[in-house]
């Protein structure tokens, strides 16, 4: 998110997480839009998400304190010592992007004692997101045994799909979708319209 206004509407819908991205190269650098105090000020129920990609320590630390940040999404090349570092001060949610042939379980696994939720998405050329899906089916059977999200191109149509996917046993440890570019008007700035039927969608689920 860039938008200050439009955080404050998805806490008014009951949205539990926002994600604001840290990252200089990502088109939705939230610096670019906002400086740290107004992210500071937002207040509610709404868990503000600070996304990193290969940052140092420092600067991480820095702005979960600049920002009033309640947890760190880490989407690059962090070693599980990285993570064990941040995890001593915030809760951290390590990112894994995944390709059609990975042994996730084995991706994972060192990351298990050190990280306090995972999130899926789809392996693309950088780090940004790639605005598409991976093969959701490569999680069936898992046990994953830490919650985790479900990221990576998850558009206004897939309620039926994420509906299907919360019944297989590996969604046990599923507590929330992440959504971006299908839900944009522009970089950073949402269609709330339909930001707001999908969540009023989730609650069927």
């Amino acid at each position: 998110m860039t938008d200050i206004a439009q955080v404050k509407q998805l806490d008014s819908m009951g949205v539990e997480f926002c994600g604001f991205i840290f990252y200089p190269k990502s088109p939705r650098y939230v610096f670019r839009f906002t400086p740290a105090i107004n992210i500071k000020k937002i207040k509610g129920n709404i868990n503000k998400v600070g996304v990193f990609v290969n940052a140092s320590l420092d600067d991480i630390l820095k702005t979960v304190d600049d920002c009033g940040l309640y947890l760190v999404q880490l989407h690059g090349d962090e070693s599980p010592k990285t993570c064990e570092k941040i995890s001593d001060y915030i809760s951290v949610i390590k990112a894994f992007r995944l390709s059609h042939d990975d042994n996730i379980l084995w991706k994972i696994r060192e990351y298990a004692d050190v990280a306090d939720m995972f999130l899926f998405d789809t392996e693309g050329a950088g780090y940004g997101g790639t605005g598409k899906k991976f093969n959701w089916d490569a999680l069936l059977g898992l046990n994953i045994n830490k919650p985790f999200i479900l990221s990576g191109g998850i558009q206004p149509t897939d309620i039926p799909a994420l509906k299907a996917f919360s019944q297989q046993s590996v969604a046990k440890d599923l507590i929330a979708v992440d959504v971006n570019s299908k839900f944009e008007l522009s970089k950073g700035v949402k269609d709330m319209d339909l930001v707001s039927n999908f969540v009023t969608g989730l609650k069927t689920i």
